[in-house]
């Protein structure tokens, strides 16, 4: 039994790894931990993991925690960006698998942290030795990693709808847009203005545009999966906040850097490039949230238009899961030589 510790378990994320983590058979959660929550039982913070963790209580993040932590062997951390920076160097001194579900290892050139997130990387030296952890694009890299920055909830949309076609070299990379659209449970726990029932029902809007942090994450993804430069990648990215609790769905738009293929040859190449990959599906109608709800399946379509010459690729996740904590605890699998699948919700909820 691989044990596991959860750092910052009091959020959604944190909610939701616990959950996973209750149904998978190789992972037992020994160490819980919280600020504002601390002290208080799992039961009482989520009432829907009652019954999984009826006597568990949150401990203070602090540095008896996570020294407790470090003794285990998998450790998540599902803290607000920057805050897991400063525990790394305690984190690893015990050999613990580390899985990240904030920003702080994604960027490999720490430059882009300090423009995309308003300050300086705390610890550079450490981007090295963590392995972007999205499975479908990582290939072997993920195998025995013991440091692992778990990918956003938009770049794991958008690099799953365009991966294959930067792979393939069938579209530019210099002008790419990205409109997608979440939930209200990417915003956090932590309630803002912004995120209140008043605000957000009935409502449909933009927020981040032309400066959203994940672009960077997003340029990134798609400058590896074409092998080219940074500086060659382009991605208008406008995110979109929707009147539901979870879910992105990702519209992505590319110019083809040839002859326009036909819908039916893009979706073979999509098939193919994806039938090793069980959590993603590859659909020949649009995707929708609704079919991902509570499940790490990625649902995926792509598409022609002669008229206008565009190639569109869409998809669905559950920002929670294959978004977030499902994601994590996928690449955190593949790491420690369990089976991908293992404990993972590969259908959705529905109705």
């Amino acid at each position: 039994m691989v044990s596991v510790g959860v750092i910052g378990a009091s959020g959604f994320t944190g909610a939701e790894l616990l959950r996973i983590c209750h149904a998978h058979p190789d992972l037992q959660v020994t160490e819980a931990t919280a600020d504002r929550q601390a002290g208080r039982g799992v039961a009482e913070v989520h009432p829907s993991l009652a019954a999984a963790y009826p006597d568990l209580v949150l401990s203070a993040t602090d540095g008896a925690a996570v020294a407790r932590c470090a003794a285990l062997d998998l450790v998540f951390c599902a803290l607000p960006h920057g805050a897991s920076q400063g525990l790394m160097g305690d984190l690893g001194a015990a050999g613990a698998t580390i899985v990240d579900l904030a920003a702080d290892f994604r960027l490999e050139d720490p430059a882009d942290y300090d423009q995309w997130y308003g300050e300086p990387h705390a610890t550079p030296s450490l981007l090295d030795a963590f392995t972007y952890g999205l499975p479908e694009l990582a290939g072997e890299s993920l195998t025995g990693a013991t440091r692992i920055a778990a990918p956003g909830c938009y770049p794991t949309a958008a690099a799953l709808a365009l991966a294959p076609l930067c792979e393939a070299g069938l579209v530019a990379t210099d002008g790419v847009i990205v409109d997608a659209a979440s939930g209200v449970s990417g915003a956090g726990r932590p309630p803002k203005e912004t995120t209140t029932f008043a605000a957000v029902d009935g409502n449909f809007v933009a927020y981040g545009v032309f400066d959203h942090r994940h672009t960077s994450e997003i340029e990134q993804t798609l400058s590896r999966a074409a092998g080219v430069a940074r500086t060659d990648v382009g991605v208008l990215f406008t995110p979109h906040l929707a009147p539901m609790t979870r879910g992105i769905l990702a519209t992505c738009y590319a110019r083809p850097s040839g002859a326009l293929p036909a819908t039916g040859t893009l979706t073979e190449l999509y098939r193919a490039r994806y039938a090793p990959h069980p959590f993603v599906v590859v659909g020949d109608q649009p995707p929708a949230t609704k079919a991902t709800l509570g499940s790490n399946t990625a649902h995926v379509s792509v598409g022609a238009d002669p008229r206008t010459g565009w190639v569109v690729s869409m998809c669905a996740i559950d920002n929670l899961v294959k978004g977030a904590s499902g994601q994590a605890v996928q690449a955190a699998n593949i790491a420690l030589g369990l089976g991908e699948t293992t404990g993972l919700p590969m259908t959705g909820v529905s109705p």
